[in-house]
């Protein structure tokens, strides 16, 4: 047979549990036709490579990232970082920059909640030092902002405005007035891109440009777009644009979409959307067939929904769905032959999703095909951990987070709670599906959102002095459990075949067999035995996307 490459002399991890190795490899016409030994390339004819022993890999699969809520962030400035001690101080350089920068139409800024040390802003604080203009705050986590009167006004705010998800998705309220505090994104979302519809097509091209240089720059070849709470509009927006560049031969990455509902009462009108995208957003590497729901919030606002209380404030936070409406969904959901995605942050999001899975199963029995997905798992209880492998459910995890001071946490988690976080390899041994992802919501210079990233810190639970990360971020001592430690082996399955499997991809992605797209990577170093510590920084030497060499 004629191939249009051959190559031999490769040490290749297929990420194929029936030929987990191989030494050489034809392509043609975009697809492995052949991986093997170098003996069994005699049945084909063609020019061959002599690879001298280099490392080859399959594509990337990065199976929970933003890729349309970023554009909208790559134009609505993250503001100025303030650092401080308490409210005041945080009010007088909001102050000090507005005075020094008059006629804006929009001030912006961003903080962590915890220099307020337990304080907290109103609207009225904002509305005495920019009284003549937008002012928005933004927690550093992205998932809470301040905002002045301004704003509220501009989108119809008031004390009468219903809450998205009571409890998740809220308006702070004070003797029943709104503060200009909210929590979530189907709250806070729509103010921080409120503009992002005025945005040109030439301005959101370049935007997914950016992200597809450096995608093509580390080999990530597939993802799935975990989407825009409270903004569909945008989130459509991109997708268009996304579809136009495929048309044109210009997206060298499979993307896996969805659409994002905040509630159960939004289940029907999110189920006709969602088929909407799937209809109308539907090119050779982009693909919709999920729902994604942010079934709570994060750890450090508190709106992670937990089993056992916060140590801090004593509450439980809130998940956007019961499991009798989490099971009623997931039969929706097969009915329509559609999936289901959920940000599961605390023990009690997680559990939910569980128990819908668990009450879905043993209504629809074998009939149930629906790929259900729970993503980031910070904090599980331990009557859950084997239950991902016992329903069928994929666990997400982002491990590039699996690295910090436990003694952070400890404040609102207590400190056995919090040095048993990010559980994966317990998770990983009962057999689950575990798949890696690299989350984060705005473009930036991709630091985080480096694939080797995770791998380096899924293998070490540290951020070191080697670590491509920003300084800030690096950390010095071991994460605890220091037994939920990956090997590179996992850490290479997790990004490729089983983050394949999650998207539903794997019959044509995510490893190196016969008769699929042609996506690999080579490598000059050897992977499987490079250094765990400064992991982060390989790069691939050449990137193949359907046998077609992007980089």
């Amino acid at each position: 047979m004629k191939a249009d490459q051959i190559i031999k002399n490769a040490k290749i991890f297929t990420s194929d549990k029936d030929n987990p190795k191989a030494t050489a490899l034809a392509v043609k016409d975009g697809k492995f036709v052949y991986v093997g030994d170098e003996a069994g390339l005699a049945a084909y004819d063609g020019e061959v490579t002599d690879l001298g022993g280099k490392f080859i890999m399959p594509g990337i699969i990065d199976s929970h990232v933003h890729v349309t809520l970023p554009v909208g962030f790559e134009y609505a400035d993250m503001g100025e970082r303030i650092e401080c001690n308490g409210k005041q101080e945080a009010l007088d350089i909001m102050a000090d920059y507005i005075r020094k920068h008059p006629g804006e139409k929009r001030y912006r800024f961003m903080m962590e909640k915890k220099v307020l040390n337990g304080d907290d802003i109103i609207k009225e604080d904002l509305d005495v030092i920019c009284p003549d203009a937008e002012l928005l705050v933004q927690e550093a986590e992205c998932h809470s902002v301040w905002a002045n009167s301004r704003i509220l006004a501009r989108h119809g705010i008031t004390d009468d405005t219903p809450d998205p998800v009571p409890g998740l998705a809220f308006y702070v309220r004070k003797d029943g007035h709104v503060t200009g505090n909210m929590y979530e994104g189907s709250t806070e979302i729509p103010v921080i891109l409120d503009s992002s519809m005025e945005l040109t097509d030439e301005q959101v091209d370049a935007a997914i440009n950016r992200w597809i240089e450096f995608s093509v720059k580390f080999g990530v070849s597939g993802v799935f777009d975990a989407g825009i709470p409270g903004d569909p509009k945008f989130h459509g927006k991109v997708y268009k644009r996304l579809c136009e560049l495929d048309r044109a031969g210009k997206l060298p990455i499979y993307i896996d979409g969805c659409y994002v509902i905040a509630s159960y009462r939004e289940v029907e009108e999110g189920l006709r959307e969602l088929k909407r995208f799937q209809r109308e957003y539907n090119t050779e590497h982009l693909k919709v067939h999920t729902l994604k729901i942010f079934m709570d919030g994060t750890q450090k606002i508190h709106t992670a929904a937990m089993v056992t209380p916060y140590t801090d404030i004593h509450t439980l936070g809130s998940t956007a769905l019961t499991a009798e409406e989490m099971a009623e969904l997931l039969k929706q959901l097969n009915e329509a032959d559609l999936d289901l995605h959920l940000h599961t942050v605390g023990e009690r999001a997680s559990r939910v999703a569980l128990d819908g899975v668990e009450l879905a199963r043993k209504e629809l029995g074998d009939s149930f095909h629906v790929r259900v997905t729970c993503a980031h798992l910070e904090i599980q209880d331990d009557a859950d951990l084997d239950r991902f492998a016992k329903l069928g459910v994929f666990a997400n995890y982002t491990p590039w987070w699996h690295a910090d001071d436990p003694s952070i946490s400890a404040v609102w988690l207590g400190e056995e709670r919090a040095r048993k976080q990010f559980r994966c390899r317990t998770v990983w041994d009962t057999g689950a599906m575990v798949a890696w992802s690299s989350d984060n919501i705005a473009f930036g210079d991709f630091t985080s959102w480096n694939p080797y990233l995770g791998m380096e810190v899924g293998m070490t639970r540290l951020r070191s002095e080697k670590t491509r990360i920003q300084e800030y971020n690096r950390t010095t001592a071991v994460f605890p459990p220091v037994d939920e430690r990956m090997s590179i082996e996992e850490m290479l399955l997790g990004f490729t075949i089983n983050g394949a499997k999650q998207l539903g991809i794997e019959a044509s992605k995510g490893s190196i067999e016969a008769g699929k797209d042609a996506d690999f990577l080579v490598f000059d170093n050897d992977l499987l035995t490079a250094e765990h510590e400064g992991f982060s920084y390989n790069l691939p030497r050449d990137v193949y996307f359907s046998g077609k060499k992007v980089n």
